[in-house]
């Protein structure tokens, strides 16, 4: 139902650590930092040197990990992964970090993003023998790995990835190493960070934070990272290509302490938010932001224009995740479950409701309605991107050009739709401009293709959108 209220789904988290004593724990306390990147399951395999052992499950990490289960996971490394369903369906056997048992040795890989040519290499490898166990598009890098006429782990590693299309960030572990690669577009964010002497690896910074790691640096595209007990090994497997960071985890996906090349979620978001005051003349009385990921751009907004930030809207954080075959009348009042307005802050006051995008509509509109009711004279809702005009490939639900309401309304259709009294959204340019620079002044290089249709890898015919649902293409 959730799905149904936010109409933007994450993608998975990975989190990996080697060299430390209680690897699991540490996983542990890593992916509750990344709990917001994926709350359908959750996994940790963990390696002796010798077994690789592994603790998976659907549901949120606190559900999925009990202390006794966790003291069984003993080792000197592991690989853990939170899961969103942006490849095959749902199901226990789906839940990352994958493992796989084999004559030659055991392979655990946890993958944060979607292969555009799954479909393609599924239907090449079933031709050669293979036996697919999952739905998932990370299997095929299993079989393409067990299948390399290479002998080491590296350069079968090398190999297969060469093979792969679309946005990957992949943890790789065998009994006596732990291999990590990031696509050369470097769609998805990866971390490299230090504690205590292990080596730390993570999809946001934020989890370097709850468990004390040194942030090191980022993962570079087409980077190849080898570690063992001898230490880190780096190189590349592919020339890196234009760089192109998916742009919604600066806008919503990533938590505000995160960092991503150097530039620190938050206040990214307060610079969108402030470019986006710039780009309007809207006169009103209060700013409010629709919790969580919207309320830094709300503040921006409310600097810049000198309009008064309050608190307008309030989160209600103990709405369960789902309900089991919700009635549309239950639908309609999800909104209501999780979102109540402030009445003495908005009532009889000209709104300015801040959000950081518009997908299908209802959401908003029903925000829209909710404020309006609680006595609010005006709402005019200005979105901190542009409008999303195509579905992502890369590992968001964004859904179909047909259930993007941006895709076959313009701004004006859309305004009446959602019931507010005017609608604005940020522009690219300004986007990007306000998303800013990295520490080396460089522009850290975008992923637009949802808001423009370019799209930075080839996208295959058969490839499957990360809801499920083929593309006609």
């Amino acid at each position: 139902m959730l799905g149904e209220i936010r109409g933007l789904n994450e993608e998975c988290g990975v989190f990996g650590i080697w060299g430390h004593p209680n690897p699991a724990q540490m996983s542990y306390y890593g992916l509750h930092a990344l709990q917001h990147r994926g709350q359908e399951g959750a996994g940790i395999v963990v390696t002796d040197g010798e077994n690789l052992q592994a603790v998976k499950g659907e549901g949120l990490v606190n559900e999925v990990f009990t202390g006794d289960k966790l003291d069984k996971l003993q080792g000197k490394a592991a690989i853990a992964h939170v899961r969103y369903a942006t490849a095959g369906g749902g199901g226990i056997e789906n839940v990352q970090p994958l493992l796989f048992h084999s004559s030659t040795g055991s392979l655990s890989i946890a993958h944060n993003g979607n292969l555009v040519n799954a479909n393609h290499l599924k239907k090449h490898l079933e031709r050669q023998g293979s036996i697919f166990q999952t739905t998932s598009d990370t299997e095929a890098l299993a079989h393409l790995l067990k299948r390399s006429g290479f002998g080491s782990m590296n350069d079968r590693a090398k190999n297969a990835l060469t093979l792969l299309k679309g946005a990957y960030a992949f943890l790789i572990m065998t009994e006596d190493e732990m291999l990590v690669a990031l696509d050369p577009h470097g769609l998805r964010p990866l971390s490299l960070g230090k504690l205590d002497g292990a080596w730390v690896v993570a999809s946001e910074t934020c989890a370097f934070d709850i468990i004390g790691a040194e942030f090191v640096r980022a993962v570079e595209p087409g980077e190849l990272i080898t570690i063992n007990d001898e230490g880190l090994k780096s190189e590349k497997f592919a020339y890196p290509a234009e760089r192109a960071i998916c742009t919604m985890e600066y806008v919503y996906f990533s938590r505000p302490d995160s960092d991503i090349d150097g530039i620190n979620i938050h206040m990214a978001r307060k610079r969108l938010g402030k470019q986006l005051a710039k780009e309007v003349n809207i006169e009103a009385d209060v700013v409010t932001g629709v919790p969580d990921s919207s309320i830094s751009a709300a503040i921006g907004f409310s600097e810049e224009s000198g309009i008064p930030y309050e608190l307008g809207l309030i989160k209600n954080r103990y709405v369960g995740r789902t309900f089991i075959q919700p009635s549309q009348e239950m639908r309609e009042r999800g909104v209501k479950m999780k979102l109540s307005p402030v009445r003495q802050v908005v009532q009889g006051k000209r709104v300015i409701m801040v959000d950081d995008s518009i997908v299908r509509g209802t959401t908003s509109k029903r925000i829209v309605n909710m404020l309006k009711e609680a006595g609010a004279k005006e709402v005019h809702v200005v979105i901190s991107s542009p409008p999303m005009t195509n579905p992502c490939f890369y590992g968001i639900d964004t859904s179909t050009h047909e259930e993007l309401i941006a895709s076959s309304h313009n701004v004006q259709e859309i305004c009446e739709a959602i019931g507010a009294d005017s609608l604005t959204y940020l522009s690219v340019e300004g986007m990007v401009q306000a998303i800013g620079r990295t520490d080396e002044g460089q522009n850290c290089g975008h992923c637009l293709a949802c808001f423009t249709g370019k799209y930075p890898t080839e996208i295959f015919p058969d490839t499957i959108l990360p809801h499920e649902k083929e593309l006609v293409h």
